[in-house]
C-alpha cells in the first residue's frame, strides 16, 4: 500500500472528500469496511469519547465496535490479496513464503494504519479536547445554564471529529511510509525490480 491507496481508500476521506464510492477502476475492489455504511463503526469511539461524561459505561464497548472494524478491515484486506493470488496465473508454487508475506505484510498495514489513524489518535485528542472544555465550561466566570456546561463538551468533541480526520490520516500516512512501510514493503519492491 503506498500513500495515495490509503488516502483514496481509508473511511475518513471517502467521508470527508466526496469520493464516489461506486466509481471504481478495474484495479479496485469493492470493500465493505471502506465502500459502504459500516465505514461508521470506525468512528464509534470518537462518539463514545464525546459523551465519556453524560454516558461513561458506552465509551469501553465504543471501543470493542471500533478496534473489531479495524480488525475485520485488516482480516478482509488479507483475504482480497490471498485471493488475488489465487486467482493470478503468476502464482508459481515455489513463491508461497513470499506470498504468505505479502499476506501478512498487507494485514498488518493495515491493522496499525486503521488502529492507529482510527481509534487511538483521535480517541486520545477527542478525550483531550471534551476534558478542556468541560474543564473550561467548569471555570467560567460566566454562569452558564446547566444544560450549556452539560452538552457543550459533547458538542466540542462531536463537532471536532470530521476537522481531525485528514490531519491524523496524512500523519499516519507520513509516519509509516517512513518507517513500517518501508520494512514491510521494501523486500516486494526489490523483488519485482529483479
Amino acid at each position: 500500500m503506498d500513500a495515495t491507496t490509503t488516502a483514496t481508500t481509508d473511511p475518513g476521506s471517502m467521508l470527508h472528500n466526496n469520493v464516489d464510492v461506486t466509481a471504481k477502476t478495474k484495479n479496485d475492489s469493492y470493500n465493505v469496511f471502506r465502500d459502504s455504511l459500516l465505514r461508521y463503526l470506525g468512528y464509534a469511539n470518537e462518539v463514545g469519547e464525546s459523551f465519556r461524561y453524560q454516558f461513561p459505561k458506552l465509551v469501553r464497548p465504543s471501543y470493542v465496535v471500533a478496534f473489531g472494524y479495524c480488525g475485520m478491515d485488516a482480516l478482509s484486506t488479507g483475504y482480497r490479496v490471498w485471493n488475488q493470488q489465487q486467482q493470478s496465473p503468476t502464482t508459481t508454487p515455489s513463491k508461497p513464503n513470499k506470498q504468505q508475506q505479502a499476506i501478512v505484510a498487507e494485514t498488518f498495514d493495515t491493522l496499525v494504519w486503521q488502529s492507529l489513524a482510527s481509534v487511538m489518535i483521535p480517541g486520545a485528542i477527542i478525550n483531550i479536547l471534551v476534558k478542556a472544555s468541560r474543564r473550561a465550561v467548569s471555570r467560567s466566570p460566566i454562569t452558564l445554564p446547566v444544560i450549556l456546561s452539560k452538552w457543550l463538551p459533547t458538542s466540542v468533541g462531536l463537532g471536532s471529529i470530521p476537522l481531525i480526520i485528514h490531519p491524523i490520516d496524512n500523519a499516519v500516512d507520513y509516519v509509516m511510509d517512513n518507517s513500517i512501510r518501508m520494512v514491510l514493503f521494501d523486500q516486494e519492491e526489490k523483488e519485482k525490480e529483479i
